[in-house]
């Protein structure tokens, strides 16, 4: 039995930065899942199926990659995800899970860099993550998923916008009804001078009218194709042939850097979903 609220105190650990999904992560699933299932799976399940050692999910959110490749494949999987509000919805889906199945997921609840893998995944995915990336950071990832990946293993990074919206862009959610309530959203993208600034409007209706409304904005920062490829070449990650889809690159990792710095601090941790 759960404690009355008046009765619980929390006392973190350590300091937490403030959670950039606190208001996000309700309406994340509701909205956008069904979509973005599908997308995963076009993307990465013919990789993940491959995989021999392990599956690294690097930006796990709510967790649409790391279910996908629990699904597909036999081997362990990797997800690490530092924002406690995305990893709190993670960690309840994963609960549903045959014991057999949720045995071979590890949550690592920090970015990254932190978490101190080494060699333990021959398939990496970086989903709707590194858009979200000042560049310091993104090019701070690479390195640490380099030090993850097996020689010869592959990274599928989900790509970013490769540049600034011309004009104030909306795109409306399509409005999901639960029980009583219906519940819908907006996106809105806007260039603000080298980086995108991209709002959610999100709002719970009832039979008598809006019942509350909410905003949340992040920020996302562009990069070209040929960008993110010059980046990863100073990690050995080689680009593969082009995939049918063009929002995807396939990398594989060559020989080794000697230095990677990897081990060290996680600089890639200033945007949350790492």
């Amino acid at each position: 039995m759960l404690p009355f609220l008046p009765d619980v105190t929390v006392d973190p650990p350590s300091p937490e930065p403030r959670d950039a999904y606190e208001v996000s992560a309700e309406f994340y699933d509701i909205l956008q899942a069904d979509r973005d299932r599908a997308r995963v799976h076009r993307f990465y399940a013919r990789d993940v199926r491959t995989a021999r050692r392990g599956v690294l999910d690097v930006g796990a959110g709510t967790g649409r990659v790391t279910l996908m490749s629990l699904a597909e494949s036999r081997v362990l999987v990797h997800a690490v995800e530092p924002t406690r509000s995305m990893r709190s919805l993670l960690m309840t889906r994963l609960a549903a899970l045959p014991v057999g199945m949720r045995t071979r997921v590890t949550v690592h609840p920090q970015g990254l860099g932190e978490a101190g893998l080494r060699e333990v995944a021959d398939v990496a995915i970086c989903h709707n993550t590194i858009g979200c990336l000042p560049p310091d950071a993104r090019r701070a990832l690479w390195p640490a998923v380099a030090e993850a990946l097996v020689p010869g293993g592959v990274l599928l990074v989900h790509l970013p916008p490769d540049r600034l919206p011309d004009d104030e862009a909306t795109h409306d959610l399509p409005a999901q009804k639960v029980g009583q309530h219906v519940y819908g959203g907006r996106m809105v993208m806007s260039a603000d001078v080298d980086r995108i600034r991209t709002r959610f409007d999100y709002w719970v209706r009832g039979a008598w009218g809006v019942l509350r409304e909410y905003t949340e904005t992040f920020w996302m920062w562009p990069a070209s194709r040929a960008e993110v490829i010059a980046e990863l070449a100073g990690s050995a990650l080689v680009p593969l042939p082009r995939r049918a889809d063009p929002a995807v690159l396939a990398v594989r990792l060559g020989r080794r850097p000697r230095a990677s710095g990897a081990g060290g601090p996680d600089r890639a941790s200033g945007r949350t979903r790492l």
